[in-house]
């Protein structure tokens, strides 16, 4: 065993060793748990989105006021990247530790639902979600089911049944707050935690990027796994610069092999 691979192994060993000494573990996923699903991130160079994409142009609330075709268009081969994406191992391992009791809180900055469809049920999105639409005329809030196939099949911009106004996806656009009952959840959680384990995140975007520090500062545990540096890498107990498809599933069978 090369020298990489044995210290991963030891830091499997550990990392499980504090997984399954915690009564209040958390975890915080971002866009690297998804991209081994084939949903594309937004920042990394040169496959992120906002490297090809003005994101204030198509993606903010302002610009989606002006242009809501506009935004549609951009966001359809998303979606539908979205949509067709299917659960990883990395999602199917979280859901698992969560049946075995082990995480009682999922924050997630992503907006493709593949947590609670790997059976993840305590999930906070606290970037919002393409779960329901909104209508901001009228104000009157829908279920995307129907609506979403639709505009990824054939690019029909859905609208209100109420007022026939154009209707919004749930999730948070530039010059939106974040849904904050979902965020003041995201906060006690990381406050009330004794271990935060960041799957797939830089930890660049805020305010979500604060709640590790939220959780240290309560005096909690925190285990990294990300292919790049973090900032807060100094201060976490354990440190994997890996993919999450290689790490979790080997994490999970240590935690319930032992």
């Amino acid at each position: 065993m090369g020298d990489r691979a044995a210290e991963i192994q030891q830091g499997i060993r550990c990392a499980a060793d504090i997984i399954r000494s915690s009564k209040r573990a958390i975890v915080l996923t971002g866009a690297g748990i998804s991209t081994p699903s084939g949903v594309p991130d937004f920042r990394s160079s040169p496959s992120g989105l906002w490297q090809r994409y003005d994101p204030v142009e198509v993606a903010s609330l302002q610009a989606f006021r002006r242009d809501p075709e506009k935004f549609y268009h951009w966001m359809r081969p998303l979606a539908r990247r979205m949509v067709l994406a299917k659960p990883n191992v990395a999602h199917i391992g979280l859901a698992v530790l969560e049946r075995a009791g082990f995480i009682k809180t999922l924050i997630t900055q992503n907006i493709d639902t593949l947590h609670q469809r790997a059976g993840t049920t305590q999930v906070l999105e606290v970037h919002g979600t393409l779960r329901t639409l909104s209508c901001l005329n009228c104000y009157r809030h829908v279920d995307s089911s129907g609506y979403l196939e639709d505009y990824v099949e054939t690019g029909c911009i859905p609208h209100c049944p109420q007022c026939n106004g154009v209707l919004k996806p749930d999730i948070i656009l530039f010059g939106e707050q974040l849904p904050a009952r979902t965020w003041l959840k995201a906060q006690e959680a990381s406050k009330e935690c004794d271990l935060m384990l960041v799957a797939g995140s830089s930890l660049e975007v805020l305010p979500v990027a604060g709640l590790p520090m939220r959780s240290l500062e309560s005096g909690a545990h925190l285990i990294i796994i990300n292919q790049s540096p973090t900032y807060i890498d100094i201060r976490a107990d354990i440190v994997f610069t890996s993919d999450v498809i290689e790490i979790i599933p080997r994490l999970v069978t240590e935690v319930l092999g032992a």
